[in-house]
């Protein structure tokens, strides 16, 4: 299966997180806040400028600037 960034997942799209790139001091970061390989991770939509991302994880909003939503790889789940 092919995997993108959180950043290239249209709005309403999941993923399951398998990686977390970056400077380890901004992969600890998010980490931190839940962004977890394995988790799974839904994009709901975009600021209207742009950036930031809020998307849903683990059972809360979370929202992502765009240079962070690139760092994190998932595997985006199959439609219904």
């Amino acid at each position: 299966m092919s995997t993108v960034t959180v950043e290239q997942l249209l709005p309403g799209t999941s993923g399951i997180i398998s990686s977390i790139q970056g400077e380890p001091a901004i992969r600890r970061r998010l980490m931190e806040m839940g962004v977890l390989p394995g988790s799974e991770i839904t994009l709901m939509k975009w600021a209207p400028l742009g950036d930031p991302a809020e998307c849903n994880i683990r059972g809360y909003k979370l929202s992502l600037r765009r240079a962070e939503a690139a760092l994190i790889t998932v595997e985006p789940k199959k439609g219904k």
